[in-house]
Parts: C-alpha cells; sequence; structure tokens
C-alpha cells in the first residue's frame, strides 16, 4: 500500500502535464504559485502538483510511521519541493528535470557507500534483501553494484530524455513511465539470475 501511495506524485504530475496547455497561463495551479512562462507552463503546473501531492503523501508517511521518515524519503521530499520550489519561483522548468538525474545519481552514490552508513558494514542491499536472499560477501557486493549501476543507468536515461533526445519532448512520458519500466527490468533480471539464492522456508 505504502509503495503505491509513492506512484500518486507521479500519476499527479503526468496529469496535468498532457492536460494543461504549454502556453496556457490561467491555470489555477499558475495563479496560485505566481508562475508563468511562454511555452513550458504544462511543466510548471505539472510542478506544482508534484510539489503538492509528493508532501500530502510523505506527511501521511510521516503520520503513519509515527513521525520519523526514511533518510531516502527525506531525500526524496527535500529534493522534489528544492527542485521545484526553484522551478516555480524562476518559471523555468531546467530545475525540475534535473531533479531526477541528480536524485538518481544521489542513489547511486549511496548504495556504493551505503556500508559506511551501517554499525555493522552491511550494503543497504543486504539490509534490503538479507531476509529472503543467501549469498556470499562477493556476491553481496557484486549485487549492491549491480543495483548502484541501474540508479547510474536512470540518471542517464533521465539526462538523455530531458535534455539531449528532441529537445526534451518526450521527458515526461520518461518521468512517469520509462523510470519505473527500466528499474522493473533492472530488478526482474537481477532476481531471475539470484533465483537459486532465494531462502527456501
Amino acid at each position: 500500500m505504502n509503495a503505491l501511495l509513492d506512484f500518486i506524485p507521479l500519476i499527479v504530475f503526468f496529469y496535468l502535464y498532457k492536460t494543461v496547455e504549454p502556453t496556457d497561463t490561467q491555470h489555477f495551479l499558475l495563479q496560485l504559485t505566481g508562475a508563468a512562462g511562454t511555452d513550458n507552463n504544462h511543466v510548471l503546473a505539472a510542478t506544482a502538483g508534484l510539489i503538492a501531492a509528493t508532501v500530502l503523501v510523505y506527511g501521511y508517511h510521516l503520520v503513519k510511521q509515527k513521525f520519523r521518515l526514511e533518510r531516502q524519503q527525506w531525500l526524496v521530499l527535500a529534493m522534489t519541493v528544492v527542485f521545484g520550489g526553484v522551478t516555480l519561483a524562476l518559471s523555468d522548468d531546467y530545475y525540475i528535470r534535473l531533479k531526477a538525474v541528480l536524485l538518481n545519481t544521489a542513489f547511486g552514490v549511496g548504495m556504493l557507500l551505503s556500508h559506511f552508513f551501517f554499525k555493522d558494514r552491511r550494503s543497504a542491499v543486504q539490509k534490503m534483501f538479507g531476509s529472503v536472499l543467501v549469498l556470499p560477501p562477493e556476491g553481496w557486493k557484486k549485487l549492491n553494484w549491480a543495483w548502484a549501476g541501474m540508479f547510474f543507468l536512470l540518471a542517464a536515461l533521465h539526462a538523455f530524455f530531458a535534455f539531449v533526445y528532441a529537445g526534451g519532448r518526450y521527458w515526461g512520458e520518461f518521468t512517469a513511465f520509462g523510470d519505473m519500466i527500466v528499474m522493473f527490468s533492472c530488478m526482474a533480471v537481477m532476481f531471475f539470475v539470484l533465483r537459486k539464492h532465494f531462502k527456501t522456508e
């Protein structure tokens, strides 16, 4: 249920991105935030919706988790509010396009350095999957590298669709769907490769 809630901001973002006209300066979200562009108002309205939905969802998580959030939840919330806020303040969608690049890069670096953050020196991947997988130390290291590689791949793809390919025309679609497709595909490959290492019980 919690994982599904995390997709609500993306759904809100994509809906506004596709339904608001790029030249529409009268949308109520733009009027509310004071943002106004020339041909990027669909991105600005979608960004405002993304911020609002993210704050609501993570506010719910905060209450449900007894007024605490995980590190990655704080990171997602902070980067959405900061980069989204700068985007609206300057009416420049460059910053919200940059957010996913930096966020995925941060997750990749976090995976590589995660063993420094825990007292038992276990990696983040081992913390997540230690209860269902049996791997030797070298196996955990490789799996951690694979997860870091997935996040670096996502960062590169976000940069490609936001700033290189077709002038960023398909960035919104990749942000809403490509992210999940790439992540679930990578996870499916990893779990297929590791299928013999699942705990039988």
